[in-house]
């Protein structure tokens, strides 16, 4: 049984996007979640790929390492992802989830045995993601102030496999999605995701699901990390 999870990014051509959630949904991966975006490579960069610059799609999952494996060859021999232009996907490990309830709806029933919280070595700050219903940013916001965080990046998706939310969950998610992006201090982070589950959880309408995954290296955080010793 596995016990490592991980956030799976797809990011394909935006008209490939039902045809990669069919194939996803073939090993099990039921709750993803796309948002809209586009490429921004420079030309030479792109003819290079073989990319053009089109209307990009990014799907969001949970997945096991078990699961992975076993996606990562189909998406190799049967979406033929490897083929210049296709697409790319790739996996980041995630380091928390704030609850089983949504642990079990974010892996969508993969098998998975909960272990010890990872942490990268030399981790010195976490990226926490927030999935909530639309509309309640600033109270997960203030939640997650009130947790030493910063700011956040709010992008708009859509979710699918939101069937199974009842199961999991014991309550119905809109399709509609709000992904919150927080880097936090790691020695924050605990904090940071309690209140905003304490505040905006699952008995709050905003039904937020909160992770955290490691951050291996940054830019441009020394001003706000200054700013924050200097107002202690």
């Amino acid at each position: 049984m596995s016990n490592s999870i991980y956030w799976m990014i797809t990011i394909i051509d935006r008209n490939q996007s039902r045809k990669f959630v069919s194939f996803y949904k073939n090993y099990g991966i039921s709750v993803l979640f796309s948002a809209l975006g586009h490429g921004t490579a420079a030309s030479d960069v792109l003819n290079y790929f073989g990319l053009e610059a089109t209307q990009k799609e990014v799907l969001l999952a949970a997945v096991t390492d078990s699961v992975w494996s076993n996606v990562k060859k189909g998406l190799q021999s049967i979406m033929q992802i490897d083929i210049p232009g296709t697409g790319i996907a790739f996996v980041v490990p995630m380091s928390s989830v704030g609850g089983m309830r949504q642990l079990q709806f974010l892996t969508g029933g993969q098998e998975f045995k909960k272990g010890e919280e990872s942490v990268l070595k030399d981790t010195k700050h976490e990226l926490v993601v927030v999935i909530a219903n639309p509309g309640y940013t600033e109270q997960i916001m203030d939640a997650a102030r009130r947790g030493n965080a910063g700011g956040g990046t709010v992008l708009h998706a859509k979710g699918t496999g939101m069937e199974g939310a009842e199961k999991f969950l014991g309550v119905s998610l809109a399709e509609e999605k709000e992904l919150i992006l927080i880097v936090v201090k790691q020695e924050d982070k605990n904090a940071v995701m309690q209140s905003i589950m304490t505040d905006t959880g699952l008995e709050h309408k905003a039904r937020s699901i909160v992770f955290s995954l490691p951050v291996t290296s940054t830019a441009g955080l020394r001003f706000a990390e200054l700013k924050n010793t200097d107002e202690d």
